[in-house]
């Protein structure tokens, strides 16, 4: 599937072409604290189809969880994460943020991920109560 996507500033844009079967939830304290909140979602990139249109991004070099050399890059503006991967191993997941994506709302996770790192509450995330205005 053909995306594209934008930072929060619109400096980075970019398309991509990703395996929406391939949607996961992670739960890594990297991604806990990258993401400033309780899990990252991502898509994978299919054979590193990712093409920036616009803008330039900085890359964190972070070993990650995992013992791999993670590549997070992200908006050097507004520091939204775009994308993270491992250059040196081309078999390697290569995620891309969902938040980013123009066609977010049709991808659904299919999995989770490094749940031995999730916040306590977050599978229950059904019974905290809604507001239904929105």
């Amino acid at each position: 599937m053909l995306v594209d996507g934008t930072c929060l500033c619109g400096a980075v844009t970019y398309e991509a072409v990703i395996d929406p079967q391939r949607c996961a939830i992670c739960h890594c304290s990297d991604c806990q604290l990258n993401s400033g909140t309780a899990f990252g979602v991502v898509m994978q990139v299919q054979d590193r189809r990712f093409h920036l249109r616009s803008g330039t991004l900085k890359v964190y070099k972070k070993s990650a969880d995992s013992g791999r050399i993670r590549h997070l890059s992200f908006c050097p503006d507004c520091g939204t994460r775009i994308h993270a991967q491992t250059p040196d191993e081309p078999e390697a997941f290569f995620g891309l943020r969902v938040g980013t994506i123009t066609q977010r709302a049709a991808l659904r996770p299919r999995q989770q991920v490094w749940c031995g790192s999730a916040l306590p509450w977050v599978f229950t995330l059904s019974d905290i109560p809604r507001d239904g205005a929105q």
